[in-house]
């Protein structure tokens, strides 16, 4: 895969290119912690295909960096979907097939039912749509799990973020996919991504303002209370969500059929939270499934 970059108002936003630059446009689109890396495998799988396959890294990750010093270094939802309109944008992309993991996936979720004419497909990994609510009810065991949004909350989780990312990180790929085992070079390849000067603010601020505890950048305001009645999505989507995930439980991704007018389809499969990496088979033949 070739690293390229591509300027939006805001970023410089560096991305993995691969497949056939004539191709149907594949946006995979990656998680927190993790990296463009993740889709390495379902890339590889899908080069062959008929398909231009783009992996922009999230703001904050890598080599994608902020063009002004005065940006508010925003990590919530709406600046995340709003990137991933304006990468499009920039690239010239009248319509694309999307997969998003983790942040990835609220994001996608976020640019489908936005500018549903602007999306074929999706696929959305490890995370149900509908679940972006400060005020949402969650399970005991669900408020454990996000054990890390609370810590994000208090100077010590900020610290921690700050001075020992990569044991952190390490411990949420243990913890959230207890039965997968990966190599120190994989986990390395991702967490090089989080040495980025805005890795900790936007990690911060993400985690804070989706449970009311921080301000958005205003420049969002208005894709803010467009996303507020959590508008339905219109286009064809599958939902994989792994047995063991200890991030985001099983549960979190349950009975969401009523924010779907098309064809809509959710498949529990055998692994923890980071699906591209645990079972990217599952991810291929998902993406084959709405698009061959």
């Amino acid at each position: 895969m070739e690293l390229r970059q591509v300027k939006t108002p805001e970023l410089s936003i560096g991305y993995l290119e691969t497949g056939k630059s004539s191709g149907e446009a594949l946006v995979m689109v990656h998680g927190w912690p993790d990296d463009a890396s993740a889709y390495n495998s379902v890339a590889a799988q899908l080069r062959a295909e008929n398909l231009r396959i783009l992996i922009p890294y999230l703001r904050g990750f890598g080599p994608t960096h902020f063009r002004a010093a005065d940006t508010m270094r925003s990590g919530q939802l709406s600046a995340l979907a709003d990137d991933l309109d304006k990468f499009t944008a920039a690239l010239g992309l009248n319509q694309v097939t999307l997969v998003g993991h983790d942040w990835g996936a609220r994001a996608c979720y976020i640019f489908a039912a936005l500018y549903p004419a602007r999306v074929r497909a999706m696929v959305a990994l490890s995370v149900g749509y509908g679940t972006n609510d400060p005020a949402q009810s969650i399970s005991y065991a669900q408020a454990r799990n996000y054990w890390y949004h609370w810590f994000f909350a208090t100077p010590r989780g900020a610290a921690a973020l700050s001075s020992d990312r990569r044991a952190l990180g390490e411990f949420l790929w243990r913890t959230w996919a207890p039965q997968w085992r990966f190599s120190a070079a994989e986990f390395e390849q991702a967490a090089r991504s989080w040495d980025n000067p805005d890795w900790v603010a936007i990690t911060l601020h993400s985690y804070r303002h989706r449970w009311g505890f921080a301000d958005g950048d205003p420049r969002y305001d208005a894709l803010e209370q467009r996303l507020a009645p959590s508008p339905k999505i219109t286009v064809p989507t599958i939902v994989l969500h792994g047995t063991h995930d200890g991030a985001t439980m099983p549960e979190t991704s349950a009975a969401k059929e009523h924010f779907f007018t098309a064809s809509y389809e959710r498949r529990l499969i055998e692994c923890g939270h980071f699906i591209p990496r645990e079972a990217p088979d599952e991810v291929v033949r998902a993406i084959r499934d709405l698009l061959f």
